[in-house]
């Protein structure tokens, strides 16, 4: 498992610098590309090495890879920056070629004198948007998102079950009083999009009896800064949840931080399980529970999908769901005196 000090040697910064960056210090003084890559060289650390293409493989494919999300967002929020990386480590160790989709002034442009084979598209896209990418390659499979399944390939985390999975965790420790802490998914375009996590825990809580809208806590932003704000705002409200499901690793930091910061132990009174099993999630004090998004597994599926789609001229779309499972630390404990 790769350490604080592995990450700062590859990202060039100092291990100061990667523990705050990866804690979200609010007062850290750093650009943005610096933090990208801080966060870019944990989750590349955390990844076993794979086999190269063998001998007499098929000539090298050239692979367009586009994303959803702008730079500022990606350092909130680094879940596509690693599935981003997942994809290009693939196609490195696979002898794939890869270049970038460029967006100017909301358009979407082939920045490079080639002809793809097909594109990686991460996020989600409205349907306007991938009309511009099908302009540039009909071979398009899509991560983390489902624009049109008569239409494209997708790869997808089943997000619905991860919820599930995390909502009958916390209440097999005895919590029954589980807040929900989220914020609104919005991409580089600013349209927003559907949170299953949502969706899925008000249907979940309501089913078994549950449900309080008074734990219920949504901001703007799936952001540590967000995360920091509604956990303030928690505590506003007198009442505390014994557990809180967070919509992501990025809010869950910001909650464990607030809480921490004003004299609540967690997990002895408040257990905070995140999502998405970030390679910063290890590093928060305590180290937190997650749902894990296999975020290789994506990625590999998606290029395999990819190379069939080129290999054997499929035209039948494809949508394939990963299950998620969870990923026990420190941050969650059975409630006391249930």
């Amino acid at each position: 498992m790769a350490t604080i000090k592995d990450i700062a040697l590859d990202a060039g910064v100092s291990p100061a610098t990667v523990s705050r960056v990866l804690n979200h210090d609010p007062t850290i003084s750093v650009n943005n590309s610096t933090k990208l890559r801080i966060f870019e060289s944990a989750e590349k650390l955390e990844y076993k090495k794979k086999r190269n293409s063998s001998p007499g493989s098929p000539s090298r494919l050239n692979v367009a890879i586009v994303d959803w999300y702008n730079e500022a967002d990606l350092v909130e929020d680094p879940y596509y920056l690693y599935l981003m990386t997942a994809v290009e480590k693939f196609c490195m160790t696979n002898n794939i070629n890869t270049f970038k989709v460029a967006k100017v002034e909301d358009k979407y442009i082939n920045s490079v004198n080639l002809k793809p084979d097909g594109m990686i598209a991460i996020g989600k896209f409205p349907l306007s948007e991938v009309e511009q990418l099908v302009g540039i390659t009909e071979n398009i499979v899509f991560l983390d998102s489902s624009p049109d399944d008569s239409r494209f390939d997708s790869v997808i985390p089943n997000i619905k079950l991860g919820t599930k999975i995390a909502l009958d965790y916390l209440r097999s420790l005895g919590h029954s009083r589980i807040a929900f802490v989220g914020g609104e998914v919005c991409g580089d375009n600013a349209e927003k999009a559907l949170d299953i996590r949502k969706s899925t825990y008000a249907d979940y809580m309501e089913k078994n009896g549950l449900y309080d809208p008074a734990l219920f806590f949504e901001g703007e932003r799936l952001s540590y800064t967000e995360g920091c704000r509604l956990a303030s705002v928690m505590l506003e409200r007198g009442s505390l949840p014994t557990a809180v499901f967070c919509a992501n690793d990025t809010v869950a930091t910001g909650v464990v931080f607030t809480l921490a910061a004003n004299g609540i132990k967690i997990p002895e009174q408040v257990s905070v399980l995140g999502f998405n099993n970030l390679a910063s999630a290890k590093f928060t004090s305590p180290p937190l529970s997650t749902v894990a998004i296999p975020i290789e597994t994506i990625a590999e599926l998606a290029l395999e999908v990819l190379q069939g789609n080129i290999t054997h001229k499929y035209n039948v779309p494809k949508k394939i769901q990963v299950s998620a499972q969870l990923k026990l630390r420190k941050s969650c404990a059975a409630l006391i005196n249930k």
